[in-house]
């Protein structure tokens, strides 16, 4: 992502009233500065793309990219020691929970779906839940596929009803995200949400 696809980005997000945009890290404090009075919540990843990182490499990145505006935090699920079987995983994920609630912001992770079997998605929802989030999320778009209707009922029938589930990764058309919120997504994450939004109004 260069600074003019950060200015585009804000520019759709403002016309079209999406809820929030998500940038790497480095574009936060920018994207901050130019969405601020509008209403748009500024998201970001911390772990991409799966999660390896330290806990204190995070929580630093989670400190930092708050400070610089960030009110939504997509964390990487560490995928190795989920994978590993480690109770790191859910350990890490409560730390994280911790200290974004403690200010004020919200916690999607991202279990990315696509490396894990349905038996996994149960597994790892479950941990997300247990560990404080907020939503579960589907995918970081780095993996080779993204979100499936039948992962999302999946994530939506183990999970309270309390928290969320964002669709994310390979949602380009009209028809599937009707399918996502159909499934039960309270959320998508999109990079088409104007062709989206264009095929929408073409309907009415």
């Amino acid at each position: 992502m260069t600074d003019k696809e950060v200015d585009i980005l804000v520019e759709e997000a403002i016309e079209y009233e999406f809820l929030g945009i998500c940038v790497p890290t480095f574009w936060v404090k920018k994207a901050g500065r130019e969405i601020k009075n509008h209403g748009i919540q500024l998201v970001t990843v911390i772990g991409f793309p799966l999660g390896y990182q330290m806990t204190e490499n995070k929580l630093d990145e989670i400190k930092l990219a708050i400070e610089n505006g960030a009110n939504e935090l997509d964390i990487v699920m560490n995928m190795s020691a989920f994978k590993s079987g480690m109770s790191w995983a859910k350990i890490e994920l409560a730390k994280c929970a911790q200290l974004i609630h403690d200010n004020n912001c919200l916690m999607k992770v991202i279990i990315e779906t696509a490396y894990l079997s349905n038996e996994e998605i149960v597994k790892a929802s479950l941990l997300c839940q247990d560990a404080g989030t907020d939503f579960v999320k589907t995918s970081t778009g780095f993996a080779p596929s993204g979100a499936k209707v039948e992962h999302i009922k999946l994530i939506r029938s183990s999970i309270y009803s309390n928290i969320g589930v964002k669709a994310s990764g390979g949602i380009r058309d009209l028809n599937t995200a009707v399918k996502m919120i159909e499934a039960g997504a309270d959320r998508l994450g999109v990079s088409s949400g104007v062709s989206i939004m264009k095929e929408l109004e073409n309907q009415s």
